[in-house]
């Protein structure tokens, strides 16, 4: 997991660069210390409009937000990511706040194929919803790992049955229960 904490760091830290440097730069083209280009007037015109700079998108995590909640969401991304090189490796783990999921989970398979000596090529996931949510945010499962973060579309998560139930009258999206991803070998699905 290590690796994939140094992977996303290292795209934060590229799309932090875009956005400062893009910020000074617009600063000095305001000024008139340098020129206006058309991709820094683009920018500015997405600032002014509340939307987020297509130079930024192109180093981003996915996000279709304005201005103002990808910031706040970017900012809520980089302190947790503070938080996990600070405190270690969290016992729950938000798979929305990656910008390359797929890594992150393969990175999870990779830590079980390694404790039990099986090839990751023969992994998959199962899934079971968490029954505690509240205990799995202070320990986390021996075997793979405790997510949260995903919503669900036309449907909600009914806790007392542990099933999926009709949604409300017009809620369309609901976050999705806590889930423990469980590495497991693919013939044991069958």
């Amino acid at each position: 997991m290590n690796t994939v904490l140094t992977q996303e760091l290292d795209r934060f830290n590229g799309l932090i660069r875009i956005i400062r440097g893009s910020l000074n730069n617009l600063k000095k083209a305001i000024k008139g210390e340098i020129l206006l280009s058309t991709e820094l007037e683009a920018a500015l015109n997405s600032l002014q409009n509340g939307q987020v700079p297509a130079m930024w998108i192109k180093k981003s995590f996915p996000s279709l937000k304005p201005l103002g909640s990808y910031i706040k969401d970017l900012m809520e991304r980089l302190t947790w990511f503070q938080d996990w090189l600070e405190n270690g490796i969290p016992t729950v783990l938000w798979i929305t706040r990656f910008h390359f999921t797929q890594g992150f989970l393969t990175g999870a398979k990779q830590n079980y194929a390694r404790k039990y000596k099986i090839a990751i090529d023969l992994l998959d996931y199962d899934f079971e919803v968490v029954r505690d949510p509240e205990a799995a945010w202070t320990q986390a499962p021996e075997d793979g790992i405790n997510v949260v973060g995903p919503y669900i579309e036309g449907c909600k998560w009914d806790d007392i049955n542990m099933c999926l139930e009709e949604s409300d009258p017009k809620i369309l999206y609901v976050k999705a229960p806590m889930v423990w991803f469980k590495p497991c070998k693919v013939d044991e699905f069958a």
